[in-house]
Order: C-alpha cells, then structure tokens, then sequence
C-alpha cells in the first residue's frame, strides 16, 4: 500500500487502534552520483485522526550496512570498502577470504555440541550474511541439507517458541481475514515470485504443530536458492494461523501462534481464497504458491480447487510423488524389469501415497498401459489395513477409491505383503518402524532386488532404517529413505543409501517457474521431473545402490530439470517470458544466484558522501 503524508492512521490500518504508529520510508536522488543521496525519514503518527509529521532526519550510517543481511560481507570487506561505505574502525582490521570464512563458520559449527544448536547458528548466519549463509549450504551441502531441513528441522518447529529469535517471512492468522492483502503489503520485496505456504496441521510426520510449522516454509525456500540458485529475495515463506489442535502447544507460555482451537468449514476457506487473491493482487499471477504441510482433508481438494487457477502445487502431493517416481524408474535399471510388470504396495493412504500412485499411473501410461490396468498394479494400505472395495471397516475417500480393488480385507502389513507378494514396497505413513524384519525378509524372498523405500521424515518416523533393510535382504535390497542414513557397511561392501528427498525435485520446478513465467502447473512437469532425475543418475550410483544422484550434484540436477521443465513450456504456451531464449540452459544457468560478494551494495543503498 502506498502511503501519501496526509493520510490518517485509520485509511492505513482501520482494523487495527494503535495508540502510536511509526513508519521509516526512505527517499533515494541523485542514483547517479559517485556517493548516492540516502536519508531515512522518521514519521510519527497517532490514531487522532492527525497527520504523519516529520520529526527528525539522518544520514544512514556504516553500522547499518553490517546489520543487513544481504549488504553485509563481515570480515571480508576490504579496505577500500570498509572507507567507502563509513565502517572502517567496525571491524577487525584483518580482511578475510569467503573461503576463509566458510572454514571458521564450519569449524565452529561441528564442535557444536547436537544438531538443534547448529541448526540455530545456520539461522543467525543467514540472518547476519545472506551470501555467507548460502556459500556454505551450497558448499557442503551434504552436511548442511539435513541441518537446515530433515531431520533437524522437525525438531526445530517442535521448540520453535523457544528459539525464536528473529522472524523470517510472514505469519497471517485468521484474526486478519478482510485485510490479508494489507499484510501481504508489509513485505518490503515487491518482486516476490514463489511463497511456501503451510497452515502448520500435518508438519512432517508430526502432527499439528501450528504456528511452530513456520520452519517448513522457511527451510524449504532456503532449499530453493542453495540446490537450485533461486535468488533468496524472490522467495517468501508464510504461514497462515488458524489456531492448532495440539493440547500441548494450547497449555504452552512459549507458544507464539493462536491459542485456540482450529477454525475449519466455511470461515476457513474464506481465508484461503483471500489469501490466493491477495497473493496474486500483490505479487502477480505468474507468483508460484507452494503448499506444505497442510493436513490431508484440506490439501486435495485444495490443490483441486487452485491448480486451474492459480500456479500452485502441493509438494507433499506432488513434489513427493515426482521424487519417488525417480526413483522407481531408476530401480528398473536394476531389476530389469517394466514399470508394467511390477506390483506396487504403499504403506499409508494419504497425500503423499495417493499423489506417487497417480503420477506412477501416469509414466505406466507412457509403456502403452490403460490407467484401469496401470491402476490394478497399485495397493494402497490405510490404518484399517488393505484398501478394498466394500471394507468393513469404514468408507473410502475418492482419492482411495481409484485404488480399491475386489479383493479380501486384510489387516496386517505382514499379511497384505505375504498375500500379494509386492516388488516395491514403499512407505509414507509417518507412523515410524512399520517393516519388520520378517517382512523385509519376505520381500526378499520374493525378489532378487526388493526395493525398499522408508520415506516418512523425520528419521524417528521412518518405516525402517538402511541396516535394517539391508542386512534382512542380506544386500539383495533397493533402498531408498525421506531422511539421510549413514553409509551401511554389510558382507564386505558399502552401500549407499539413497535420500529420496522432496528437495530433489521442487526446488528445480521452482527455478523453471520463476525464470521463465510459468502461469500454470499441469501434472505432466512432475512426471518430466522424475524422468529427468532418473536419468542424471550413473551406472557408478546405481553399483554403489543409489537411486538418485549424489546430493553434491544436486544443484546441477535442479538445472537439468528447470531447462526440461521450460522447454515443455514453452512448447505448450505455457511460460510467459518471451523471447524464448535461444540457449534454455545457459539462460537458466546465468539466472541462478550466486552466493558470491559483490563489488556494489543492492540496490537499495544508495550513499552521499558527507560534508
């Protein structure tokens, strides 16, 4: 919004009766001037109906620019900088390398003594120097990914009213339905072209953590610019608080969402289309809005009502069905067998295995198989155990219904996989270990390479860890995992166990979208998606038991996969930035961010030299 001098508190904030109100805008002349005209102007106003008065002025000072995150460069500005932009004296004198930099921040972070403290200090670094906090993600990304999202940020949105510190993104709570637009204008970025967006209900494996799931969002787009080089200032995390269900975070002191019981039903969505039509009114409709997290009953019909719309998709829907569809494919290369002639179970029933079923369906369909026959080859298993069709036990949503078969009700895992005798069994119920040895030693039985993928997050709620599965298959396995595990060492060979992770996939749809104006996001780019992973991955991966790339490699990877999103785009009409570029992947790879120093300030900082 923009605010004009004469204006009155209540046509800037009506529903808010602020006693006081304080605003700084900053005015910028003379751009082309060696040292730039900058003066930060104080206005006070007060709810009596009076207008905004000027009361004082100055100069921004050097301090200034270390307090910003992404003008800061710590001990690496030079001499000549550290003069020019007023903080000579605010430093050490020594002047340090980046390299340098990355070597003492992550000295400093292995001696840290467990996995929340260091996710803490990756925070305060990100929020102290932007460029740093990215150049070491991007440099050690094995190390730092598990750190910055799963299995450490689990436990981060758990105690988040405890460590929050500094705020990250925007929190929109049902108290602002009528004026989402007004607090979406607070953000001072206007080129904002991808948000995450969770209402907090099903973070991870989790639960209903509210307010707290505000680490999703955030981790996710920091995951967007270390794997994939979206700039940081085009991204946006949010989350909307519409109270939580969770008794323990009601009762909390430290809570810092809504302490109410969830608003659902008609007042609910509501608040979701005004959100949806704020966003667009705001940032535009080619603003991607990625949604994370939200419970199953709200994220299908959800992702139903926008994705015609809006461009929009749900990465639990599919963001995780694409990344395991990878993996599938690059698991043919080691059974040797068809997409087609493979039978498929999934431990759990809810967005994530519905979404992986339906794209699975998909890439059966491009072997020349119906859906009805691609649809008999999948099973899905709920907490009543087998989905069939006429269980006693309860009805079936229309998402479990295309997957319902003719078939006898079984309840037990270990019975539904003895019956039919699987090829994959691939979990992503969030409920923790769920595949005993004698089922792993089942699967084993049935096939020469069982695959095996345990993909809830966080590690505690996976459905068994890489030894396991390794050392019950004797070695035979296909593994795959949501959350890291360590190398296992079994009869003499090391095996690497391969991280089906949704950060393979989203961070390079994002990269297509925000570089080439992609309007809409139809089913096809998740399956181009996991076709382009499954081919990055070598026959050196698949010898040492991956099924995906080596996380070093992912930045590349989420290139490969923007440059074949955006040629199917443009193909189809759907991007908006024309000229089609004449090189896609140099145009993408000259777009991505560069965690590198630069000789200027952004653009907002704008200087005069004093009198």
């Amino acid at each position: 919004m923009f605010v004009k001098p004469n204006m009155k508190i209540n046509q800037i904030y009506p529903y808010l009766s602020w006693s006081l109100f304080q605003r700084s805008i900053i005015s910028r002349t003379n751009a082309s001037s060696t040292y730039q005209n900058k003066e930060r102007i104080l206005l006070n106003c007060t709810n009596n109906n009076s207008d905004y008065k000027m009361t004082t002025r100055r100069f921004l000072t050097g301090y200034d620019v270390l307090l910003d995150r992404r003008a800061n460069k710590g001990t690496a500005f030079s001499i000549e900088e550290r003069q020019t932009y007023r903080i000579h004296g605010l430093l050490p004198p020594t002047v340090a390398t980046p390299e340098l930099q990355v070597e003492r921040f992550m000295d400093n972070l292995r001696n840290m003594p467990d996995d929340l403290s260091r996710y803490i200090a990756l925070a305060a670094l990100q929020d102290r120097n932007e460029k740093l906090f990215y150049r070491v993600a991007m440099t050690y990304t094995q190390e730092i990914m598990p750190l910055v999202y799963t299995p450490t940020v689990g436990l981060a949105c758990q105690k988040y009213g405890l460590i929050f510190s500094k705020p990250k993104g925007l929190f929109i709570s049902i108290n602002d339905k009528g004026h989402i637009y007004d607090v979406l204008s607070n953000w001072p970025i206007h080129d904002v072209r991808a948000i995450v967006v969770t209402d907090g209900e099903r973070i991870l494996g989790l639960g209903d953590l509210g307010c707290n799931g505000m680490g999703i969002p955030v981790g996710k787009l920091s995951l967007y610019t270390a794997l994939a080089g979206v700039a940081p200032e085009y991204c946006l995390p949010i989350t909307l608080d519409v109270g939580t269900n969770n008794e323990t975070f009601l009762k909390d002191k430290y809570y810092l969402g809504l302490q109410h019981k969830r608003v659902t039903g008609k007042e609910y969505d509501e608040f979701i289309d005004e959100f949806m039509q704020a966003v667009v009114k705001r940032f535009g409709q080619q603003c991607l809005i990625q949604f994370e997290d939200f419970a199953n009953h709200n994220a299908f019909r959800l992702l139903e009502k926008y994705r015609e719309h809006y461009c929009t998709f749900n990465d639990d829907i599919q963001g995780t069905a694409s990344v395991a569809v990878a993996g599938i494919l690059s698991s043919l290369r080691i059974t040797g067998r068809k997409l087609s002639d493979n039978t498929f179970v999934f431990y759990g029933a809810g967005e994530a295995s519905i979404g992986m079923s339906d794209l699975l369906v998909v890439a059966m369909e491009r072997e020349g198989v119906s859906v009805e026959d691609a649809r008999k080859k999948i099973f899905l298993v709920d907490s009543k155990g087998l989905v069939v069709k006429d269980r006693p036990t309860g009805g079936l949503n229309e998402e479990k219904k295309r997957y319902a078969h003719e078939r006898e009700c079984i309840v037990k895992l270990g019975e539904i996989v003895k019956a039919l005798k699987p090829s994959f069994l691939i979990g992503a119920a969030g409920q923790g270990p769920a595949f005993t040895r004698e089922i792993l030693e089942d699967m084993a039985s049935f096939n020469e390479h069982p695959v095996i993928f345990a993909l809830s997050n966080p590690t505690s709620k996976a459905e068994c860890t890489a030894s396991e599965a390794y050392e019950a298959t004797k070695g035979q396995c296909v593994f795959a995992s949501g959350s890291p595990f360590p190398n296992v060492d079994y009869n003499g060979k090391t095996y690497i166990p391969g991280q089906g992770n949704n950060s393979y996939i989203f961070p390079g749809v994002g990269l297509a979208i925000v570089t080439c104006g992609i309007r809409h996001i139809p089913e096809e780019l998740f399956y181009i998606s996991a076709k382009t992973l499954s081919e990055q991955v070598t026959e050196e991966d698949l010898a040492a038991g991956l099924v995906y790339p080596p996380i070093e490699k992912i930045h590349a990877v989420s290139r490969k996969i923007a440059v074949a999103l955006a040629e199917y785009s443009y193909e189809h009409k759907l991007a908006a930035h024309y000229p089609k570029p004449k090189d896609l992947e140099k145009y993408i790879e000259e777009n991505q961010y560069k965690a590198e120093y630069s000789d200027a300030l952004p653009p907002r900082w704008d200087w005069q030299k004093k009198n």
